[in-house]
């Protein structure tokens, strides 16, 4: 049978569910034959697809020795949210039994699963949660060493912990020097937006400077194109989907921009002819409201462009943030779209994967908004950063 649609939509009631499930089922006499359960979480799918038979599944992994974590976790590799999350269950309701039961997590397992840099963020980080709430030192132990991590909540707590320390030298009569020297190359090692701009905000007190923009690889020079009309007429109806509605027309429509990138060529916009124009945003995250460049229009299409110099072959992000529909192109090869609309606004709310190619590189982004009238459906505004894994800016 399928599970009731209040625990597919409510995770926190599926979770107590699937707990529920585990407290009744008995242990199997073995884990050798784990890979057929973990496979169970791995096929679950999006609208609860799959959650009977990982539901099953987890009923056997989750009353395992604690021994069985770090194959646990491993499974967290690649995978998806929705399967993700029966694998953080699993390891949470193991870890919770064995601790009530008096039984010892193996804790040198977990760190040396922590350390290994190879092994998914995700599954990292869960590993960090459980060995600091059995092992009090490890916070004394190893942050330090964790203050250039690929995982973004580690290094967040490692520079948190320095951080403090540098405050310390500037509060003293002898550290001064030190203290500001330790803030610059904080600055360096940060990843987490808040924790950059306090750094920046700290540094420019003491006489310093610090480029946020640059540091965390926000686009702030555009070139814009705009408004385009994007409701439905009679001219293009055929070249789109049958039955669309007229405030989604604009962004299946192949503009001109989409197809072929002139930036001389004049075209026909919304409310008449529309060039290329530069905009260079003052924002600290490089946010650009279309609404002050491009006036306000309601039913529109606009496109910006950002072209960025690499010294080589760079993999890298492309974060971005929109409460708008947006479609995303890396050097013509379109990576990213999604119709969404007035749906908020945050930071790296989009990612994209791409690499950048030796020399010249374009970014073009097609931000589409619909008709409606509301006062909150208004907003028509998007930022991007070029970043790598870890959140640093492009080099």
């Amino acid at each position: 049978m399928d599970l009731p649609r209040q625990l597919v939509d409510n995770p926190t009631m599926l979770e107590l569910f699937i707990l529920g499930l585990s407290l009744v089922s008995g242990a199997p006499e073995t884990s050798g034959d784990l890979k057929p359960l973990l496979d169970a979480f791995r096929a679950v799918g999006r609208e609860g697809a799959g959650n009977i038979a990982a539901a099953a599944a987890f009923k056997k992994v989750s009353v395992l020795k604690p021994e069985i974590l770090p194959e646990i976790l491993g499974g967290l590799d690649g995978s998806h949210p929705e399967a993700a999350n029966w694998f953080r269950g699993a390891v949470d309701a193991i870890a919770e039994r064995a601790l009530a039961r008096g039984e010892p997590l193996p804790a040198k397992a977990i760190e040396a699963f922590l350390l290994d840099r190879r092994r998914p963020v995700a599954a990292r980080e869960l590993a960090w949660e459980w060995l600091c709430r059995v092992d009090s030192s490890a916070p004394g132990r190893l942050l330090a060493g964790l203050i250039d991590d690929p995982s973004g909540e580690l290094r967040r707590e490692a520079v948190a912990v320095d951080l403090a320390a540098a405050e310390k030298l500037l509060a003293s009569n002898t550290g001064k020097d030190a203290g500001r020297s330790d803030l610059r190359r904080l600055f360096g090692f940060s990843r987490d937006p808040a924790q950059v701009e306090a750094i920046a905000k700290r540094l420019t007190e003491l006489g310093e400077t610090a480029d946020v923009a640059r540091h965390m690889g926000f686009v702030k020079e555009w070139k814009l194109l705009g408004p385009f009309d994007g409701l439905a007429t009679e001219d293009w109806q055929r070249s789109l989907p049958a039955g669309l509605p007229a405030h989604h027309a604009g962004f299946h429509f192949a503009y001109a921009p989409e197809t072929s990138l002139d930036l001389d060529v004049e075209h026909a916009g919304k409310a008449g002819p529309v060039r290329w124009k530069p905009f260079t945003s003052v924002h600290l995250q490089g946010a650009v409201d279309l609404n002050v460049a491009l006036g306000k229009h309601k039913g529109a299409v606009a496109f910006a462009l950002a072209e960025i110099d690499s010294p080589g072959a760079v993999p890298i992000e492309l974060r971005s943030g929109t409460p708008n529909a947006v479609k995303i192109w890396l050097n013509g090869e379109r990576i990213f779209q999604r119709e969404e609309y007035h749906h908020g606004m945050s930071l790296d709310q989009h990612i994209a994967a791409g690499t950048l190619k030796k020399g010249r590189n374009r970014i073009l982004l097609k931000v589409c908004q619909n008709d409606q009238t509301e006062d909150w459906a208004q907003d028509w505004t998007f930022q991007l950063r070029v970043c790598d894994a870890t959140g640093k800016g492009a080099p």
